[in-house]
């Protein structure tokens, strides 16, 4: 073990690192006002949080001035007891005891010098107990609007995990190290992947590379699965996929994927990808594959997405396979438009979907998870007058609010592995697809936001009208199959849950053909968890209050619920495989003559990146 003096001397004393971290900070000063120009009145973390200090000093608080005073007597004696353990162990030469269990398993904390060396020792306990104050004197306050208690709490936690010593090159004792080993090599890596970043980062956002973009190809070992492009819009491509048995369900499947994502979460590598696995087990299988916007496509309305999405394929879908009845399969906001979609078709006598199944979908936007906390009327009216501006929302700005929901694992740990550390990201797949971002034109994402996160109307019957249709989903009469991973930080399963619920709330008899999963892991991995490996467990409720109704409570559900080894893909099978009809003949892609191959899948809209 490195003497803690003799490691910091060496550590400061080098030139080569001084060297190196004056050019680090001089480059990135460069690099940061060449990507700041023209950023005036944008929506920048900045302005984010300048509105939320506004709003809370024109929100009424209250605290108990007991508990404040308690809080912080009780702070000022853990500052006390710390200070006088890591004295004695500085100067003493005394072993460091744990001081406290905060951290202990913390994943920015295993590295033993965060135990053992007094000077990391104490920025790390330090650190934990500042954190702890902060988040338990947020947790005293008392606001008169319950939703912004949750937004103070939520930036609260981002500036406590962005100010964590492990961030920072000479507080955390890997980066000390690497920083000696390499003679500050690792620094100017660091620089070189800054400013990679910077340059591929829109001006609101730095957008940190996640995996290595260099090991992965759409149609190689990513969306490899055979099938062609039969139609397009502007609007999406539709990939039917090759039969790879000669008999096949008669009744075809029709995936519709968020737009705000590409599809081939659902068609990663071969053992991975659901839609592989549907096409071996017999199943006709359709993907949507939405364009990536330009500002041009800025007046693209919800409507125009639900016109030239799911009803422009369902068209295809028909006169390709003969089939007047289609099974639908939804994911996340794909879902929430597939089920408006229903309800517009159904309303205007449109009787072509035989059943629908929802991944990790959100109907009922009550309690929307901490995505909501980004959400406001004046965060919104912000939004929109900056994609107004530009005719899109970034993709890459929307991709780093979800990274920030799980910061410390999907944001602050790639900060400190690509500039501290100097290192490139390793490859994985769905790292890859995440980076992989896609633009929402200004009107389809305003129309969204507002309509749904911020006012939840698609649950209120007649709030929302499309193409002059008013939309109700209480009164959607068709088989429907819920998925809603238990870990999940977008969709929230209890959301999920009620959302379900919502669904055809109007019918009767609608509860009985219900079917909602439980499924282990989060908003991915819960959803992608194949069939052989089975990796997570998943929860369904085969008694009377599965098939009666879902009681209004989730957790009186879970309570009956049965927990099941293995993949939820084989339930779901079962369930879609008695809605398909009987085994016909395969059919050969791209030979009907409305709807020739034009391109091999994955086709050419997903190819286009930010």
């Amino acid at each position: 073990m490195v003497n803690q003096s003799d490691h910091f001397e060496q550590l400061f004393s080098s030139p080569l690192v001084k060297e190196v971290a004056e050019g680090f900070l001089n480059l990135l000063d460069n690099s940061l006002s060449h990507a700041m120009r023209n950023r005036h009145d944008r929506l920048t973390p900045k302005a984010i949080l300048e509105n939320l200090i506004k709003q809370w000093r024109e929100q009424p608080v209250q605290m108990d001035a007991a508990q404040l005073i308690k809080l912080q007597m009780d702070f000022m004696e853990n500052q006390r007891q710390l200070w006088q353990q890591v004295g004695q162990a500085f100067f003493k030469k005394q072993t460091l005891s744990q001081f406290t269990d905060e951290g202990e398993r913390d994943p920015r904390f295993q590295d033993s010098d965060w135990n053992t060396e007094p000077v990391f020792y104490f920025l790390k306990q330090a650190y934990l107990l500042n954190a702890k104050m902060l988040e338990d004197l947020v947790e005293q306050f008392e606001f008169k609007d319950p939703q912004f208690k949750q937004q103070t709490k939520f930036f609260t936690r981002q500036f406590v995990s962005a100010l964590s010593p492990a961030n920072f090159a000479y507080s955390n004792p890997e980066v000390c190290r690497e920083i000696l080993k390499s003679k500050g090599s690792n620094l100017l890596k660091g620089m070189e992947n800054l400013v990679r970043d910077l340059k591929q980062s829109p001006a609101d956002a730095l957008n940190i590379l996640q995996t290595d973009l260099e090991a992965f190809e759409l149609g190689t070992n990513l969306a490899a699965t055979p099938g062609e492009v039969i139609y397009q819009n502007d609007l999406m491509q539709l990939i039917q996929y090759t039969p790879d048995t000669k008999k096949c369900l008669q009744r075809p499947l029709l995936f519709v994927p968020p737009f705000i994502n590409k599809y081939y979460i659902l068609d990663l590598d071969h053992k991975k990808s659901m839609v592989h696995w549907l096409v071996k087990q017999g199943f006709t299988v359709f993907m949507i594959s939405w364009v990536n916007p330009s500002a041009q496509m800025a007046d693209k309305q919800f409507d125009d997405y639900m016109l030239q999405g799911p009803v422009a394929a369902l068209d295809a879908v028909e006169a390709i396979t003969g089939e007047n009845k289609i099974n639908t399969a939804g994911y996340c906001v794909g879902g929430m438009l597939l089920a408006t979609t229903q309800s517009y078709l159904q309303n205007i006598g449109d009787e072509r979907i035989n059943s629908m199944t929802f991944f990790t979908t959100l109907l009922d936007y009550d309690e929307p998870g901490e995505i909501g906390n980004f959400i406001s009327e004046q965060i919104l009216s912000h939004l929109e007058k900056e994609t107004g501006t530009h005719g899109v929302l970034d993709g890459r700005i929307l991709g780093m609010s979800f990274s920030l929901l799980r910061e410390n694992n999907l944001y602050w740990p790639f900060y400190i592995n690509n500039y501290l550390k100097g290192e490139t990201p390793s490859a994985f797949d769905i790292l890859y697809w995440n980076s992989d971002a896609t633009n929402l034109p200004a009107n389809t994402f305003n129309f969204y936001i507002r309509n749904a996160y911020l006012n939840n109307c698609f649950v209120e019957a007649g709030s929302v009208i499309l193409n002059e249709v008013p939309i109700n989903l209480s009164t959607i009469n068709l088989p429907t199959y819920f998925v809603a991973p238990k870990a999940d930080h977008i969709v929230l399963w209890e959301s999920a849950y009620q959302s379900a619920r919502r669904l055809g709330d109007g019918i009767s008899r609608q509860a009985a053909m219900k079917r909602f999963i439980l499924a282990g892991s989060g908003h991915i991995a819960g959803i992608i968890n194949p069939a052989e490996s089975g990796k997570y467990p998943y929860w369904a409720c085969d008694s009377s209050v599965g098939n009666e109704g879902l009681p209004e409570d989730p957790h009186a559900w879970l309570n009956e619920a049965t927990k099941v080894e293995g993949s939820w893909w084989c339930d779901w099978y079962h369930w879609l495989a008695g809605l398909s009809g009987d085994k016909v003949d395969a059919q050969k892609v791209g030979i009907h003559p409305d709807f020739p191959a034009l391109e091999p899948a994955p086709g050419s809209y997903v190819k286009v990146r930010i």
